[in-house]
């Protein structure tokens, strides 16, 4: 178990500029120690690195305290290279840089970028980067050059190997070196003499034996990502340019990469896809080489486990659906082209050849975006799904291998012999089949002699199966160090001394992640395994995997989801393992970082594979850990709410007319007093408080028919008055289904309603009882038991009423005002004048899970002649008064949408629900309006 506090050696702190972004605490370790991988390697400490210049400093540093150093940016990948137990350098928070460049015909990336994120830039361009990994929305570029990572279409013709134009390196010497500069060899030799001249003796060693020039050229026209890239000693003659790709696949064992320019791709327009279900796992990889002919972009394998599981899916493709399932086994298959003819020529000779194939259904191309999508979600979420239904407590391995196409089919064959033999009962088969690249997972608890015994036996005759089929042990994911047993078996004596070789001379002394690629331990793939602990039942399914950890909005202050589940089954190791102490101090540091700055915004759940919302897991926390004293004052809150709302109001509207600095010191001392998670912190740019509901009781709206709608208007609306000279959101409705000649029913009693997200997200289940029963009774007598459908005016709130209607049992329809304007009042209201000509709209993390965006937009599109969603869109962490008790929280979720909003200067600023129009002021210095006050204000005095 880890120590309670790790160590650090004096010249590593002294070499970072900050001191709070080195940790040594145990909570932060801990949090670090898991990727995605199997193992599990807990840092003695954790750097967040700065930028090119400190990581310098700290590899020099590194070096003369000799400690070994490992680098983290996403931490997806799956074979142990992002896992060490001395120095972890977070190389994720401060390398986020894209500058598209040359019409997007190139891109400039730092290490810390997801590939999602490129894309999206590049896709104005008309643009994408060659390598296509399954984890796009989470790994980042710097584990794709680290892995040499690949995908679903690249090959080896688009991965970074043959897309990378430069890079600015970063020498364990500490010696920096841009590959792009026009004397890049020149610097190399001065700076780094022994290496440049190293360099070239390796050259014509390999390039002067035909053996090795053989084993070269035969590995690697296939996928490979076992050892080094050694196939640069051929394919490159400048010693820089021969060590940048070098460097490309090396796993963070050379040099550390500060940044990488890609030469990137045009998007092909046109695409088709089909979704072929075969009888069998052998008859679909004996269609592949046929099918390889007909130059399909794409041809994904899944076997029968894989649709097994798949056919849970909620949204399940319908070619999947309708069986039970036995033998079967699905292909992907896609085409890519320019224009419809080339298009229509492609598919027809896939469907020749499919239609030859023994399959269970007939297949049908398509160029539906809906059903392409559909398909390559249950695809591209394989991995996670199925680990994700594994008993608990057992760990999820998955390997990856590629063997010739034409010898996919027996490899297939024999290895769910080896399943068979060893016991791998549910191992499940999918990849990249076009590439004779396949993925296998084994699901077991890898604990003790029986297990660990036959996990040895089975990759060894696993190895000896690939390498008789003349293939690579790894294809895409990295040797890491559950293949650097086998390196030598592959490559044999004489290229595997090239490479040891070709790490002493770049790293000569053996800081960067020992034991990945080259180590002389033959039992590294046996060592160090994570054994998943049960916990809570909502995150016991979690694999790790950090596919959630881009949206989430406490990522750069606190902790990630995936790293909330991870501390907290390091509690349960070190409760297991009798380490009270640790366990303690965990659960301390816990309470403010796993807790107290989640915003439970059930955004991680948009992003995860196995739909965790690790947000309801730190709701439950709060409901079960809940002061009795708070909770049976939230409890008679919600009994009074009515007034509770009103003076909250007054309260609002008093201070903003008093000096900031009286009421900030109130709030201060009450925090010191009460404690920052209890007492909200005032601060002058909260509004004064806003109009009550009561009046509102009754009828809204106009015209001669019946009502069509229950309207809700938020208390948050009535506590938070409207942006500068504003009218707010609820007048603002009002209005507008005014205009569009529709009346509504107003409940009476509405200012004692609530949605109830202030207890749930507080965990006070006893005051949400109360105030959820009240909103059913007078829902169901104003909506006629829920005949018509129920409308509120802040997403939050109306994703609350969604749940407690759900959470009863109720199919009421609930809408929001953007959804219903847009659905019922636009097409009233006919063509409508710009209002501006530049719009910034920041969507909520409700708006984002109710699926409001488009009607969102839509309503945007008709008061501004030009939208922009920010790039680095996320939620702002505010979260009801999550902004206020923890500004710290807003402030961290919101600085990079920040600073891209302030550079637009558009001409306006709106979202959809109050608290978020506050917290983005705050972080903009722009004032943020309800996008419906917009388009009342542009359709006004018509």
């Amino acid at each position: 178990m880890p120590a309670i506090e790790g160590t650090i050696a004096p010249e590593i702190a002294a070499a970072v500029s900050d001191a709070s972004r080195v940790s040594t605490r145990a909570i932060d370790r801990v949090a670090y120690a898991s990727d995605a991988s199997h193992f599990l390697l807990t840092p003695q400490a954790v750097v967040v690195a700065r930028d090119a210049d400190e990581v310098a400093a700290l590899l020099r540093a590194a070096t003369a305290s000799r400690s070994r150093v490992t680098f983290r940016s996403g931490g997806t990948s799956l074979s142990g290279q992002a896992s060490g137990g001395d120095l972890l350098i977070d190389t994720r928070r401060e390398f986020r840089r894209i500058d598209v460049l040359d019409g997007g015909r190139r891109v400039r990336v730092q290490p810390g970028a997801t590939v999602r994120q490129v894309n999206m830039r590049l896709l104005r361009h008309g643009h994408r980067l060659g390598p296509d990994p399954a984890s796009e929305a989470a790994c980042t570029i710097g584990g794709v050059v680290a892995n040499n990572s690949s995908g679903m279409a690249c090959g080896i013709t688009e991965n970074t190997y043959r897309t990378l134009e430069s890079m600015v390196v970063v020498l364990p010497s500490g010696t920096i070196v841009d590959t792009a500069a026009d004397d890049a060899d020149d610097r190399l030799a001065e700076c780094e003499p022994e290496l440049f001249d190293g360099l070239v003796r390796l050259q014509r060693r390999v390039r002067s034996n035909p053996e090795s020039v053989a084993i070269i050229e035969r590995q690697f026209a296939m996928k490979n990502t076992m050892g080094y890239g050694v196939n640069a000693f051929l394919d490159f003659d400048s010693p820089a340019q021969v060590l940048a790709h070098l460097i490309i696949g090396s796993e963070g064992t050379l040099a550390f990469v500060a940044e990488a320019t890609y030469r990137t791709v045009a998007i092909t327009p046109r695409i088709t896809t089909a979704l072929a279900v075969f009888r069998t796992l052998d008859d679909a990889t004996r269609a592949l080489p046929a099918l390889v002919e007909t130059r399909a972009a794409t041809l994904e394998l899944m076997d029968a486990t894989s649709i097994r599981v798949g056919q849970s899916f909620a949204d399940a493709p319908a070619q999947i659906l309708g069986f039970d399932v036995t033998s079967e086994a699905a292909l992907l298959v896609e085409y890519h082209a320019t224009d419809d003819d080339e298009l229509a020529e492609l598919a027809a000779r896939g469907q020749a050849v499919l239609g030859q194939a023994p399959l269970r259904t007939t297949a049908v191309f398509s160029p539906d975006a809906k059903a392409r999508a559909t398909a390559w979600k249950l695809r591209k979420g394989l991995y996670t799904s199925v680990a994700g239904v594994r008993p608990s407590g057992t760990t999820a391995l998955l390997e990856d291998i590629v063997v010739p196409v034409p010898t996919l089919a027996p490899t297939c064959d024999a290895l769910q012999d080896l399943f068979a033999r060893y016991g791998y009962r549910d191992s499940v088969i999918f990849g990249h089949a076009k590439d004779g690249n396949i993925h296998f997972m084994l699901t077991d608890r890898f604990e003790g002699d029986e297990a660990m015994g036959r996990f040895a036996g089975f990759t060894d005759d696993m190895v000896d199966l690939v390498l008789d089929a003349g293939g690579n042990l790894k294809a895409e994911h990295g040797t890491g160090r559950v293949m650097a047993p086998f390196v030598r078996r592959q490559y044999g004596d004489e290229l595997y001394d090239v490479m040891r070789a070709l790490k002493q001379l770049c790293d000569p002394s053996g800081i960067l992640n020992p034991g990945v690629i080259i180590g002389d331990d033959p039992d590294a793939h046996l060592r160090d395994f994570k054994l998943a602990e049960p916990i809570e039942v909502e995150a016991d399914r979690c694999v790790e995997c950090g596919y959630c950890e881009p949206v989430c909005p406490s990522k750069d202050l606190t902790l990630t989801p995936r790293q909330r589940i991870v501390v907290r089954r390091g509690m349960a190791r070190a409760e297991a393992s009798g380490d009270h102490a640790l366990a303690a101090s965990l659960e301390k540091d816990y309470d403010y970082s796993g807790i107290d700055t989640c915003a439970v915004d059930g955004m991680c759940v948009t992003a995860c594979p196995v739909l965790i919302d690790t947000g309801a897991l730190v709701k439950r926390l709060r409901r079960e850990s809940a002061n009795p004293v708070l909770a049976a004052g939230w409890t008679t809150a919600a009994k009074a709410w009515g007034p509770v709302t009103r003076a909250g109001s007054i309260a609002l509207t008093t201070a903003d007319a008093v000096p900031v600095g009286l009421v900030r010191g109130a709030t201060t001392l009450g925090r010191a007093v009460l404690g920052s998670d209890t007492v909200p912190q005032y601060s002058a740019d909260l509004p004064a408080g806003g109009p009550a509901r009561r009046p509102r009781a009754g009828s809204a709206g106009s015209g001669p028919g019946d009502p069509v709608a229950v309207y809700l208007p938020a208390c948050v609306n009535s506590m938070f008055g409207a942006a500068g000279d504003g009218i707010g959101v609820t007048e603002a409705f009002t209005r507008l289904v005014d205009r569009a000649g529709v009346r509504m029913i107003v409940p009476d009693g509405i200012e004692a309603m609530c949605c109830s997200t202030p207890w749930t997200s507080k965990g006070y289940s006893g005051g949400r009882a109360v105030m959820a029963r009240r909103v059913i009774d007078a829902v169901r007598a104003a909506s006629v038991d829920g005949e018509l459908v129920i409308v509120s005016d802040g997403a939050s709130c109306t994703e609350g009423f969604a749940h407690i209607f759900d959470d009863a049992g109720l199919p009421y329809r609930t809408e929001d005002a953007v959804d219903f304007v847009a659905r019922v009042v636009l097409p009233v209201l006919g063509d409508i004048p710009p209002l501006v000509d530049s719009l910034v709209l920041h969507p909520t993390c409700s708006s984002t899970q109710m699926g409001l965006n488009p009607a969102l937009l839509t309503v945007a599109a008709a008061v501004a002649r030009s939208v922009t969603v920010p790039d680095a869109w996320g939620c702002c962490g505010f979260a009801g008064d999550r902004g206020m008790l923890h500004p710290e929280l807003t402030a961290s979720a919101t600085a990079a949408e920040a600073a891209e909003v302030r550079a637009l200067d558009a001409d306006a600023h709106a979202s959809c629900n109050r608290t978020c129009e506050i917290g983005m002021t705050r972080a903009t210095g722009k004032e943020y309006r309800h996008v419906l006050e917009l388009l009342e204000e542009a359709t006004r005095d018509r």
